[in-house]
């Protein structure tokens, strides 16, 4: 073994919620933790445009801790560039991986396409950020392996996939690293989640690279059914539309899961329920696959998926928007960025009657963190639209811990971390968050800023 530092390098998810990168670099290997795409706000979205601020050659292994875009999205792009090597994760998440990057790709050639024929874009032609071709060229560089078996990389170094209950799937990713236990939290789940089990107690670490999207609040503790059920027969009662914005990728299938339980109940008329998302659809038949990794029974999964209309073709869309009875339709993107859910919103959110039901995080930048701010108008497709309908968030849908539920997985170590890194946050929330690990752990905390590196230790 050479001698050298071992270091890591922040290359997304630095000072904002998105793009999630970490180089850890090491004497032997450099390993990329996650390769996402950056969201919201313009300024971070032409990022994705820009070349890696570091070269694609000294990247020698990929590990992935989950499948959601911001987390796998940048991969195409990162083949593209000329990385040859493997992309390792856990089985769910390779099968959810592959269809969210052949989603991605899709929705980039199409926007790019409606843009040329409709003449809103400032490039000649618009491009999309890679295609179905590219991602083509990327799956086969993908290796599975199983939550808690020890993969060896090096003589040095090696890691496991913990379970970390965001999303089916998601993992903590626990490191022996030249002496040193490194952690990398990917997205932190919930306590208590109606498909998934709670996050893996880790009971020590060196180094945590931690996320803290909800650093500064806490999720509401009043019943989501409850709370649901409400806007559902408020709405209903003005003869109104549900459409509820939704990740394709764990929170609709959560979503199906309580309305079926609600209408069960007879909390809710049994009024029609649409999934207009083919990635949802595919979803679906990957919890069917992995039932080890979700709380679901057989019978229960059934009803689930009885009580929906899956929505696969795009004409079927029109038709469901031109049916006038009230109705519940889940579709993606959970923050409006694209997807099925524009053509929804173009003809409902005009319309006091209706409810738009924001379910998840609104990163800074995007349309559903504009309509949760109040935004009199919103633009899809080039044009604007009024907002009329009736907005509301269930934040304790989300599917990220809130502050107190991550302090409570920090209490668990045994062996405090010796530095914590914040990353995945906003600005303001991860100040909060330092400050409050601080007081009530007592571990140093570093926030890293973009393309930030950090010397470790030396071996």
């Amino acid at each position: 073994m050479s001698e050298g530092k071992v270091s890591i390098q922040f290359l997304g998810a630095a000072g904002t919620v998105t793009g999630s990168k970490h180089l850890l670099k090491t004497p032997e290997k450099n390993i990329l933790i996650d390769c996402g795409l950056f969201q919201g706000l313009k300024t971070l979205r032409l990022r994705n445009w820009d070349s890696l601020p570091v070269s694609v050659d000294t990247i020698n292994l990929v590990i992935l801790t989950h499948a959601h875009l911001d987390h796998c999205g940048y991969l195409p792009l990162l083949i593209k560039a000329g990385y040859k090597g493997q992309i390792l994760m856990s089985a769910p998440t390779r099968d959810l991986v592959e269809i969210i990057l052949r989603d991605s790709a899709k929705i980039q050639e199409e926007d790019a396409d409606h843009a040329n024929r409709h003449g809103y874009t400032k490039h000649k032609p618009a491009k999309p950020l890679y295609t179905l071709a590219d991602v083509e060229q990327t799956i086969p560089h993908f290796v599975t392996h199983t939550d808690k078996e020890w993969i060896t990389i090096t003589d040095n170094i090696k890691f496991r996939f913990l379970k970390n209950g965001h999303i089916l799937g998601s993992c903590f990713i626990d490191m022996q690293c030249y002496g040193k236990k490194f952690v990398f939290s990917g997205d932190i789940g919930r306590e208590h989640s109606e498909l998934l089990y709670p996050p893996t107690i880790i009971e020590e670490a060196d180094y945590l690279i931690m996320e803290s999207t909800y650093g500064d609040r806490l999720h509401p503790t009043t019943s989501i059914q409850n709370d649901l059920a409400a806007i559902i027969n408020t709405t209903i009662q003005k003869n109104g539309n549900i459409v509820i914005p939704s990740f394709a990728v764990g929170r609709a299938q959560e979503l199906m899961h309580i309305i079926n339980a609600l209408k069960k109940e007879n909390h809710i008329p049994n009024i029609p329920v649409y999934m207009d998302s083919p990635m949802g659809a595919d979803v679906l038949s990957i919890m069917e696959r992995y039932p080890e990794w979700h709380k679901l029974s057989a019978k229960e999964y059934t009803a689930m998926c009885n009580d929906v209309t899956v929505v696969r073709d795009y004409h079927e869309t029109d038709r469901i928007i031109q049916n006038k009875e009230s109705k519940i339709i889940i579709a993606a993107s959970g923050m409006i960025t694209g997807g099925r859910v524009l053509e929804y919103l173009k003809h409902y959110v005009g319309n006091k009657k209706n409810t738009v039901v924001l379910v998840g995080y609104q990163a800074a930048g995007t349309r559903g963190r504009a309509l949760q701010e109040g935004a009199h108008e919103i633009k899809l497709h080039g044009k604007y639209f009024m907002v009329n309908a009736y907005v509301r968030t269930i934040s304790s849908l989300s599917g990220h811990g809130d502050q107190a539920e991550m302090i409570n997985w920090l209490r668990q170590f045994k062996k405090k971390p010796e530095k914590i890194f914040l990353v995945h946050g906003e600005p303001m929330a991860q100040d909060i968050f330092r400050t409050k690990i601080k007081d009530e752990i007592h571990v140093e905390v570093e926030i890293p800023q973009q393309g930030e590196k950090t010397t470790l230790f030396t071996v």
